[in-house]
């Protein structure tokens, strides 16, 4: 609008500038020189011209500026709420191929000395817990082996039932609520959220890298402080991960033995764990053996779960987002998946 408004001010000066003087025909190669008070404009017209057009660039760059920065944060953080693959803003995106993705950050893939360190001190408590628990009834026993031995497997096969209930509660909880921020447990939830983004980065962490976050809540004095038998379900509740990493790789990438482990179906198979990574993640979370997932879908726990948690604060899963028709039908009391 300014531009126009100088380019016709020009012109009307320069009409003026002529109409007092009669119109006659230059002489062949003469030259007429614009007026002073013409160049004076003409002057004034291309610095108002560049004025503005410095001014439009600005504001554009205001604009992507603005733009851009919108973008930026109206993604997710792996500290904030809703920090889950397939929510919009999320944050995290599906790379092509199976390249590892870290979505945690300060997280990595190199195993560490104080890793290493935490787990084997870990396991190696837990297992004085459990031997400790052994000899205590064999002395209840009054030494007799075979009933010792038959407590002994008894105890390891209910470990292993609990240990999968509790992988599968613990899996629903983090994958749909709480964030980075969340005391404790905060790496674990930005982990297990951002892990539906790459479901294969897990299968490139070693050993003690891939379970030592579960040391935390599942170590040394979460057993001391509930009992000695505590030792073997928990001691599966930290295996969880690496059981949940072999479902993620093929058959000729794990041994042997684990792959007749899912077979007989005592550690989760690779097709019972592939059914939770379809949104939105609402069943199948149990991950030592997957025993425990059909009752728990069909029965409808975690939806009921879910609608209590609801009813006493307002906080919707994280499956809820994802699927509205979930949640229309968890609020009607329609439960089981």
């Amino acid at each position: 609008m300014k531009l126009s408004s100088a380019i016709a001010l020009l012109a009307a000066t320069i009409l003026s500038s002529h109409e007092s003087t009669a119109f006659t025909a230059p002489r062949a190669h003469q030259f007429i020189a614009p007026s002073r008070g013409c160049s004076s404009l003409l002057s004034t017209v291309v610095d108002e011209t560049e004025a503005i057009i410095k001014q439009q660039v600005t504001e554009e760059q205001i604009q992507e500026n603005y733009i851009s920065e919108t973008v930026a944060n109206s993604q997710k953080s792996f500290k904030d709420d809703g920090f889950v693959f397939g929510l919009e803003g999320s944050g995290l995106e599906r790379p092509k191929g199976k390249d590892a993705n870290i979505v945690v950050e300060g997280d990595s893939l190199e195993t560490t000395p104080k890793q290493v360190a935490i787990v084997s001190a870990t396991f190696a408590a837990q297992a004085l817990f459990a031997a400790n628990a052994i000899h205590d009834l064999y002395t209840q026993t009054d030494g007799n082996v075979p009933v010792t031995a038959l407590a002994s497997l008894a105890t390891i096969a209910s470990s292993w039932v609990a240990a999968d209930l509790g992988s599968g509660i613990l899996h629903w909880s983090v994958d749909n609520y709480g964030n980075g921020r969340t005391p404790i447990m905060g790496n674990i939830i930005a982990a297990f959220q951002g892990h539906h983004s790459a479901p294969w980065t897990i299968t490139y962490r070693g050993f003690c890298n891939n379970v030592w976050k579960l040391c935390i809540p599942f170590g040394i004095p979460t057993v001391a402080a509930i009992n000695f038998l505590a030792g073997p379900e928990h001691s599966m509740e930290i295996m969880s991960q690496e059981l949940h990493k072999w479902s993620h790789m093929t058959k000729k990438e794990t041994p042997a033995i684990v792959n007749t482990l899912q077979d007989l179906g005592i550690t989760i198979g690779r097709v019972p764990h592939a059914q939770h990574h379809m949104a939105p993640y609402d069943g199948n979370y149990c991950i030592v053996s997957g025993v425990c997932n059909k009752a728990l879908d069909n029965s409808g726990f975690f939806r009921w779960m879910e609608h209590r948690i609801y009813e006493m604060n307002g906080v919707e899963s994280n499956a809820w987002k994802l699927d509205p028709e979930l949640r229309a039908k968890t609020l009607r009391g329609e439960y089981r998946l």
